[in-house]
């Protein structure tokens, strides 16, 4: 059965959640990681203010305004433990990269910003690619993208 709709009655993607224990460490993390931006209002505090926002729900854009991530506060939250062990990864992000010296570069920035390594296929001929650990131990992968030219 094929499923046809109009296009405008179809709900569209906004961004995508993570739930963390430390909504401001996460949001910066990402906001370095990728070069987005926080939405108005979401910026930390400045001075010794309190971290009002920091502690709830923050939101990260593209430069040009563009919904991405939204970091969302909880009091818990158990660490997937993926590849192994019984708690499942459930959702990661996929990022990439167009060559191997790129993957290099981010595999630095990654752990200089506090991500921790969990997989390295960097030395695979088909798919080189790096599984990490975000701040939150939510799992992330960065890999190099074979971009086809058209024909």
């Amino acid at each position: 059965m094929v499923d046809v709709v109009d296009r405008e009655s179809v709900p569209k993607l906004c961004q995508v959640v993570l739930d963390c224990t430390d909504a401001r460490s996460l949001a910066e993390f990402y906001r370095s990681l990728l070069g987005l931006v926080y939405r108005p209002g979401d910026e930390p505090p400045a001075g010794r203010r309190e971290d009002e926002r920091g502690c709830d729900w923050l939101v990260l854009r593209t430069p040009d305004g563009a919904p991405q991530m939204a970091f969302q506060q909880v009091d818990q939250l158990p660490e997937a433990t993926w590849p192994e062990g019984r708690v499942p990864q459930q959702l990661h992000l996929d990022l990439t990269v167009d060559s191997v010296e790129d993957l290099q570069v981010q595999h630095e920035r990654v752990l200089r910003l506090g991500g921790r390594l969990l997989l390295d296929r960097s030395d695979d001929p088909e798919e080189p690619l790096r599984v990490y650990a975000d701040l939150a131990g939510h799992p992330f992968c960065v890999f190099v993208t074979r971009r086809r030219v058209p024909k």
